[in-house]
């Protein structure tokens, strides 16, 4: 015979909640990995490229990884600039009216910035290597740094 709670309107709403619950859950798991530096009482202090240099070289698995990470941004920043230039020159050329042009250079550069992170995902084959587990891993070695260990 069937459970009671489970022929009932709230036995469904509950199961139902606990399905929703256990299927955020699932999709906000990598905050786990954060938690030691996220669940602090005061923050971690700010770091420099110095700090960051230092982690390349003495780390010899994700030192590399974290280096290629950290020049993706110069493809990011240079997709941004042609992609603002080119659509914002498109809109000046089209459309006379100034917000036009402020919009269409902020979607230009919006648009060139993915692009160009794209570009370094597949020129640099960031696609190989874990990202979060990179970058994961400077702020334990930061952490570290700062208390003396």
């Amino acid at each position: 015979m069937a459970d009671s709670s489970d022929s009932s309107p709230m036995g469904f709403l509950w199961r139902h909640y606990e399905e929703v619950k256990e299927h955020w859950r699932s999709n906000f798991s990598f905050l786990d990995y954060y938690k030691k530096t996220l669940g602090r009482k005061e923050p971690l202090p700010k770091w420099t490229d110095a700090d960051v240099e230092e982690f390349i070289a003495s780390d010899p698995v994700y030192g590399p990884q974290l280096k290629a990470i950290r020049e993706s941004r110069k493809y990011a920043i240079g997709g941004a600039l042609l992609g603002a230039a080119h659509l914002g020159g498109v809109s000046l050329g089209y459309s006379k009216s100034p917000h036009g042009f402020v919009l269409a250079t902020a979607f230009g550069a919006l648009c060139g910035g993915i692009f160009g992170l794209e570009v370094a995902e597949h020129w640099g084959q960031l696609y190989k290597i874990d990202k979060q587990a990179a970058n994961l891993r400077f702020l334990y070695w930061w952490e570290d740094k700062i208390s003396g260990k």
